[in-house]
């Protein structure tokens, strides 16, 4: 009895921590910060400082910045990382998915702010910082993401590695300069890449005949089916299968199967779509799904360069 007992509240507890962030988003989504705040007041009284609540309060960064409330925004990102901080006395980054996704957020949040407010090279300076200190983390794909968004159009496109892939070989970026490149990271568990799918099959027939190269980016996380453990041989096994039922238009594309290359593009999203000009420069770098005619101009105006 006294088991069960202990179990039940066990179970609550659970519920409760996990509950704060389901609380703190509905209040923020009617726009409703006031109550949000009472909720994580409320909270942290009686459970203190967890990693829940601290990605409940990056969510109120988040949705403060989406609203364009800079002051506020930056305010809670900073509360964010300092109940990060106070749990990383004690224990690693990853040893918890809600710490690393409160401090990514929190430092996106705090770049974003800088950004609006015309410091764009303090934004840079931060995420630098960032990078140094959480470089080795799972955060740094989308520390990287926000530092791309600030600086890599017009820039040399980074090399791929391809030391797994699927479709054809894949040829290096150098080898392909001379006509414009698409980059479409994808994963196998996504949905917005499954409907970005067929606007790059369509663009990828349109363009053909003028030297457009695509090229599939993905990467293992350790999961397929249903969210089973999953080895990389039989991730890559899983992957292939999506490819062959999703992407069926697509099927003759290179697909490098490496994390190295999400982490040099910062493919924290996606999708993320790159476009690479026919000398080699980033021309768009769009972390998430565009439409069809959004894409399409992207790729008029690598040709046109």
């Amino acid at each position: 009895m006294r088991l069960k007992l202990l179990a039940a509240l066990l179970t609550l507890s659970a519920c409760a921590h996990a509950g704060i962030i389901e609380d703190v988003r509905t209040a923020t989504g009617q726009n409703n910060f006031t109550l949000a705040e009472s909720e994580v007041h409320a909270y942290k009284s009686q459970h203190g400082a967890t990693p829940e609540l601290a990605e409940a309060v990056s969510w109120m960064a988040r949705d403060a910045f989406q609203s364009r409330h800079l002051d506020s925004a930056d305010k809670y990102a900073r509360e964010a990382r300092a109940l990060v901080a106070q749990q990383l006395n004690t224990r690693r980054l990853d040893s918890d998915p809600h710490l690393a996704l409160a401090l990514g957020a929190a430092i996106e949040v705090q770049a974003q702010v800088l950004t609006a407010r015309g410091e764009r090279q303090q934004a840079v300076t931060l995420l630098q910082t960032s990078l140094r200190s959480y470089g080795r983390t799972s955060i740094r794909a989308r520390l990287q993401k926000n530092m791309n968004l600030l600086g890599l159009v017009g820039q040399p496109a980074p090399a791929l590695r391809a030391d797994k892939f699927l479709g054809a070989q894949p040829k290096s970026l150098a080898q392909m300069k001379g006509t414009p490149v698409l980059l479409f990271f994808w994963a196998h568990w996504c949905n917005d890449c499954k409907y970005e799918g067929p606007i790059i099959t369509r663009l990828r027939s349109e363009y053909q005949n003028r030297g457009l190269h695509v090229i599939a980016p993905t990467q293992f996380y350790g999961y397929a089916g249903q969210g089973e453990n999953a080895s990389p041989e039989t991730e890559l096994a899983w992957i292939d299968k999506v490819r062959q039922h999703f992407y069926s238009g697509l099927l003759d594309v290179p697909v490098p199967v490496s994390k190295v290359n999400f982490d040099t593009y910062g493919a924290s999203t996606t999708p993320t779509l790159v476009v690479i000009s026919s000398k080699g420069v980033v021309d768009l770098y769009h972390p998430g799904l565009m439409s069809y005619d959004e894409l399409r101009s992207a790729i008029d105006q690598a040709f046109s360069r």
